[in-house]
């Protein structure tokens, strides 16, 4: 596999706007096949990092729903994208600043747990199994307008889930991958149970 070849290709496969705020980087040292960097607040786009000795174990379809489905999880979570945890630790950075000024220790104890309450839960949501399937429903939408049959494309991220893991020396999958893979399996075909993107409330 030629690594250049293969970054420009798996450019080509996202949309326009995510192919602007995304870098795809060879990362040989890292022990999963692929991962992404937080897009922070002062930033607009993410950093997907490839080790290419475990990419080049996966069949294309399984790469490309991989890479799909980690930039679409990092879009949806976003630091910056209106929400009450956000809210709250904006409130509690505002507070903090005014009560620094004032000189008030007790109140800058308070925003600094208020903050850090806010900040843990936001970190908590970006994991939960809502946020993953909805990453996963966004990834094989893009998937269609790529070529892929939607049945097609869920096998291929179900698939790419378990292969992912056995690479990294995992055999017991984790609780959001069992529902998304629950999830994936029911939209593939492969089983008549799916699992309601809302409603789930794991974090």
């Amino acid at each position: 596999m030629n690594i250049n070849e293969e970054i420009a290709r798996l450019r080509d496969l996202l949309p326009a706007s995510w192919r602007m705020s995304t870098s795809i980087k060879s990362k040989p040292e890292q022990i999963e096949p692929v991962s992404s960097l937080q897009i922070l607040p002062w930033q607009k786009g993410t950093q997907v990092n490839i080790n290419f000795r475990l990419w080049r174990q996966l069949p294309e379809a399984q790469r490309d729903m991989l890479l799909l489905h980690e930039i679409s999880w990092r879009q949806l979570t976003k630091w910056l994208q209106t929400g009450p945890y956000q809210g709250i630790a904006a409130a509690a950075f505002v507070g903090g600043v005014v009560e620094a000024v004032q000189g008030d220790v007790t109140g800058i104890a308070i925003a600094i747990l208020l903050g850090t309450i806010g900040i843990n839960q936001i970190l908590r949501k970006a994991k939960s199994s809502q946020i993953q399937i909805q990453a996963d429903n966004e990834a094989l939408d893009i998937a269609k307008k790529r070529g892929y049959g939607e049945a097609e494309a869920a096998r291929a991220l179900l698939e790419a889930i378990h292969a992912a893991a056995k690479l990294i020396g995992r055999d017991t999958p984790e609780f959001t991958e069992l529902i998304r893979c629950q999830n994936l399996r029911a939209i593939a075909g492969l089983s008549k149970t799916s699992v309601p993107e809302t409603g789930l409330n794991d974090f």
